[in-house]
């Protein structure tokens, strides 16, 4: 029997922010049974901490109901603040390894920040192919910010939006997994460059995952994105705020900061909190 926990991360309360699914001692699992045991939870993505393979304190594999990710942020915080609190990892600063590489991980009492893996830009996007994706209108977009692919760890269709706009999206599956073919999904986003504060909500069909309470993997994209759009300083560190999942009833709130040389940033991070839900054992597994 392989015990697990459940957690809600990028909260600091039990059923808001992004559920995961923790699975311990699955090192005898195969990549088909530990997929199998993703889509039984049905949640954004399921984790499955193993013995490393590298200089880490622990190997990480994550899973969507649809596929496996090399990298995501929710289960890299969640997962670590559970392993600290089981005594398996220390507090402090632990190393991740992942399909994204070797990730460093500050670990706290009440949550974690994980370093995105290396930040990448993509090819711009027609952005009213992005907006009539989700029900928005061309005059939705915001046009100081073209939209495009960027990433840290895996990479994101991102659709920049006038205020108000982020929260009227009605995404529409098969349209957003043509505008995002290729790539984890399309998040949308209202950027407030005043109080340096984002607006997101991440649409990922194609990994299952209609709609996502709280997206790490796309927050640490984001900054990459916003320092490439000139949105962000071009030199130095800068952070932001991102409120997700309130549209489906998760509301979540993450930090990011981004570090920048010569307008392209060079690091990110994604830190939240998280809080205790669930603990149980799987008392059958899926065959081999």
């Amino acid at each position: 029997m392989l015990t697990y926990d459940v957690v809600d991360v990028f909260t600091d309360r039990a059923y808001a922010g992004n559920p995961l699914a923790v699975v311990h001692g699955g090192a005898e699992l195969t990549t088909g049974q530990m997929q199998a045991i993703a889509a039984e939870f049905g949640l954004s993505e399921t984790a499955f901490p193993l013995p490393p393979t590298a200089a880490a304190d622990y190997r990480l594999r994550i899973f969507t109901p649809g596929r496996e990710l090399p990298f995501a942020g929710h289960p890299s915080v969640g997962a670590a603040w559970v392993l600290a609190r089981a005594g398996l990892i220390g507090t402090g600063d632990v190393v991740q390894e992942c399909g994204a590489g070797l990730l460093p991980v500050q670990v706290t009492e009440h949550g974690a920040q994980v370093t995105g893996g290396a930040p990448e830009v993509g090819p711009a996007l027609d952005g009213g192919l992005l907006a009539a994706a989700v029900g928005l209108s061309a005059d939705d977009v915001d046009p100081a910010v073209p939209a495009g692919v960027a990433g840290a760890g895996v990479p994101y269709a991102f659709l920049a939006v006038r205020p108000g706009a982020v929260a009227r999206a009605v995404p529409d599956g098969a349209a957003i997994r043509a505008v995002s073919e290729g790539l984890v999904g399309l998040t949308v986003v209202s950027f407030d460059r005043d109080a340096y504060a984002a607006h997101v909500r991440m649409f990922a069909p194609d990994v299952g995952v209609p709609e996502d309470p709280a997206t790490g993997s796309a927050a640490v994209a984001l900054g990459v994105f916003l320092v490439d759009r000139g949105v962000l300083a071009a030199d130095g560190q800068t952070g932001f705020a991102v409120a997700q999942g309130a549209e489906i009833g998760r509301p979540s709130q993450l930090g990011v900061l981004v570090h920048a040389d010569a307008g392209a940033a060079v690091r990110t991070s994604v830190w939240g909190t998280v809080s205790a839900v669930a603990r149980g054992e799987l008392v059958a597994l899926p065959p081999v």
